[in-house]
């Protein structure tokens, strides 16, 4: 994951600040300046992430978009429930295939199916799942790009049920607020951990953070490899998929030139 800030905007801090390398605590934040890069991005990370640090706002509270349909419908089980029906309804498949369910190793295997699905691959189907997301003022008056690339993202093609998997790269321009780095990455993999459409997904991310920092200055891209294309159908190992979303300033040619070349070629990307 790469983040790119101009590091001048650490000389508007005068609160505490954490050195990770040496562990320690200090006032002077004039020596931030003096670190490695990627000290200070942590430093940086940590200092965005001080709950003291002025919060102005409740956690967003989340709601699907409705102009982004989404093929949802509540059906107000809880948990424990949906585990029960999926396993059950995963054993009758396996049996369909004729695996035998006697054997140790398939015995537990419609349970183990029916949690992962539930607690691990879907959990962004439930709301309250959502992140807790508060802003901060933008007290030091940044209003340059703030690019975080290289997000993971581990997704499942709605289509057939395989993997989605890739990066996803943010950037917006910070109007009265902004929010903490690693948020940025908690609402792409909230939007992620559903059954998707990579198009979808793409739009989901962008208006979600358009709506939590106040701003249409925000940009979304996400690179991935889809299963359904490398093992079945076409078989195609190498194909790659591209999907963006620019809202806001990020549709004039000189701040997007300045997105897309802060973040790798589609033909540079490894994706692993």
């Amino acid at each position: 994951m790469i983040s790119f800030l101009p590091i001048q905007i650490l000389d508007h801090f005068a609160f505490k600040s954490i050195d990770v390398r040496q562990n320690e605590r200090y006032t002077d934040h004039s020596n931030i300046l003096n670190r490695p890069r990627v000290i200070r991005l942590s430093m940086l990370n940590a200092i965005f992430e001080e709950e003291s640090f002025c919060c102005t706002k409740k956690p967003y509270l989340f709601h699907e978009d409705p102009n982004i349909p989404y093929p949802y419908i509540e059906n107000h089980l809880s948990n424990q429930e949906k585990i029960q029906q999926i396993e059950h309804h995963f054993k009758q498949i396996l049996l369909t295939l004729g695996m035998d369910l006697e054997d140790d190793s398939l015995q537990k295997t419609p349970n183990r199916y029916a949690k992962m699905l539930v607690n691990e691959l879907f959990c962004g189907l439930k709301k309250e799942d959502f992140p807790t997301i508060t802003t901060q003022i933008n007290k030091f008056k940044y209003h340059q790009p703030v690019i975080e690339s290289h997000i993971s993202i581990k997704s499942i093609c709605e289509h057939h049920f395989i993997p989605i998997l890739g990066y996803c790269h943010i950037a917006y321009i910070p109007n009265d607020h902004i929010i903490g780095l690693s948020k940025l990455s908690r609402v792409a993999q909230y939007f992620s951990r559903r059954p998707q459409v990579q198009e979808r997904m793409t739009r989901q991310i962008r208006v979600c953070l358009s709506e939590i920092l106040q701003t249409e200055d925000v940009a979304v891209v996400i690179d991935a490899m889809h299963l359904c294309v490398r093992m079945r159908g076409i078989q195609d190992n190498e194909a790659l998929t591209r999907t963006m979303d620019l809202s806001g300033a990020f549709l004039q040619d000189p701040i997007q030139r300045e997105f897309f070349s802060a973040i790798p070629k589609l033909s540079e990307m490894k994706l692993r």
